[in-house]
């Protein structure tokens, strides 16, 4: 049997899709969503995996050193990886929308829009013809609008909590997340058996 390397990513997305593999009854250790280890072969699998931060998975992907993935599509949509995207799992489901304090427009003159994702905040206001400067941040994006750094933040929304306790309110749906099983264009030609095996496997248990 061909042995296949995925890279997972870390946190909420690989518990949720470490159940999704044993329903489709894939043989995991039953600690694997305890282990601290980088990377854990399965021999009974053929399978050997790679634990990655989530923004890191396609790229393992698209430089071959692993030949499947599972990354959100917030991380796809921005990076635009040479990747095959082979199956929405639909977890780990949630949005990117567009947030600001309430009842405030835009500066007409130069709207500033913070995010940690530079090219779908670009993409999405050049689409609707606005002319935005980004202002790229890493973290507590919901500071930006409340200390004047910027007219409106784009950023993941899962249940709008997080919006709410900051006095922010959503203002544009700008695009659908879930989880997505991705391959390397050329482990997909070489091991097209194996991992279209996996693919039918994991679409019977997609909820």
């Amino acid at each position: 049997m061909t042995e296949l390397t995925i890279a997972m990513p870390k946190g909420r997305i690989f518990m949720e899709a470490c159940k999704i593999l044993e329903n489709a009854g894939f043989q995991l250790p039953d600690d694997m969503e305890e282990t601290r280890k980088l990377m854990i072969a399965i021999p009974e699998e053929n399978i050997r995996f790679i634990l990655a931060k989530p923004m890191d998975v396609p790229v393992y992907v698209e430089h071959g050193v692993a030949d499947i993935g599972i990354a959100g599509k917030d991380v796809l949509l921005e990076q635009q990886r040479t990747v095959h995207e082979l199956l929405d799992l639909k977890i780990s489901t949630c949005y990117i929308a567009s947030a600001g304090l309430p009842n405030t427009t835009m500066n007409e003159v130069a709207p500033r829009i913070a995010t940690k994702y530079p090219h779908i905040a670009t993409k999405y206001y050049k689409e609707i013809g606005e002319q935005v400067e980004i202002i790229e941040l890493n973290g507590s994006i919901e500071l930006a609008p409340m200390i004047g750094l910027a007219d409106r933040i784009v950023d993941i929304v899962s249940t709008g909590r997080t919006l709410k306790e900051n006095g922010l309110v959503e203002y544009e749906h700008i695009a659908d997340v879930s989880s997505r099983l991705i391959a390397n264009p050329v482990s997909y030609r070489l091991k097209s058996v194996r991992i279209q095996e996996m693919v039918s496997r994991l679409r019977k248990c997609v909820q």
